[in-house]
């Protein structure tokens, strides 16, 4: 994540902004592999439903949906250079296909496969451009998707935009698993551009919500180090 605040910070509080920054960074990069594992399951599942309905209740995609099939087993064995660009047996790779079907719901679903591996591939500005293209309803992937925007963002330096997208996917996620994580991800990039007030708010919210989950367990400890200052 790149240390350029959106806000700079006064002098005296640099060193703790700092701090702060450097948790979220922490926490992202240590648990990276997991965020991403949850996300990916997650849409595997959610696309293997609409891949069914593509094929079977609307024949006019099949074609789409038949050409971007093989491409899971790729991106479920973590090999995303192959997903995203294709092998020599006929699968073109996500990001041509995102191209090709544009206009279908496959092709859309391409388009979010290909940018979830670019962001396992760390080419995170590429894989924004793909994530922000993506718009879905469903209630687990659209919130995951939104979710991985920010790290994005967040990642870009771009933090006010990481924050309304971190809020806009746990809004939408409505679940105790992925609803505190990304409201804990605001929380300390608030802390990181110098808003203790509305970090305190987001740890307070989500320790009210979510008070079972890791998230809201470790509240009241972010809450106290910002308000015993």
């Amino acid at each position: 994540m790149a240390k350029k605040a959106v806000n700079p910070a006064p002098k005296q509080d640099q060193k703790s902004l700092e701090q702060a920054l450097s948790k979220s960074e922490q926490f992202f990069e240590n648990n990276k592999k997991t965020i991403f594992g949850c996300l990916i399951a997650i849409i595997v599942i959610i696309a293997g439903s609409m891949l069914y309905v593509t094929k079977v209740a609307q024949p006019r995609q099949e074609k789409a949906a038949e050409a971007i099939f093989p491409g899971e087993t790729y991106f479920i064995n973590g090999d995303y250079s192959t997903a995203l660009n294709g092998d020599a047996y006929g699968f073109e790779g996500f990001e041509e296909l995102s191209k090709q079907y544009k206009s279908t719901k496959a092709g859309k679903l391409a388009g979010l496969y290909a940018g979830l591996c670019y962001a396992q591939l760390d080419s995170m500005e590429v894989a924004q451009k793909y994530l922000e293209k993506f718009s879905g309803k469903d209630q687990m992937v659209a919130p995951a998707a939104l979710g991985a925007l920010g790290h994005c963002y967040a990642t870009a330096g771009e933090y006010n935009k990481a924050i309304a997208a971190f809020e806009k996917a746990a809004k939408k996620a409505d679940n105790g698993l992925l609803s505190p994580y990304y409201y804990m991800q605001a929380g300390l990039i608030y802390e990181a551009i110098d808003k203790p007030a509305q970090a305190v708010k987001i740890y307070k919210l989500i320790k009210a919500q979510y008070p079972e989950s890791e998230e809201g367990i470790e509240a009241d400890k972010f809450i106290a180090r910002l308000t015993s200052k």
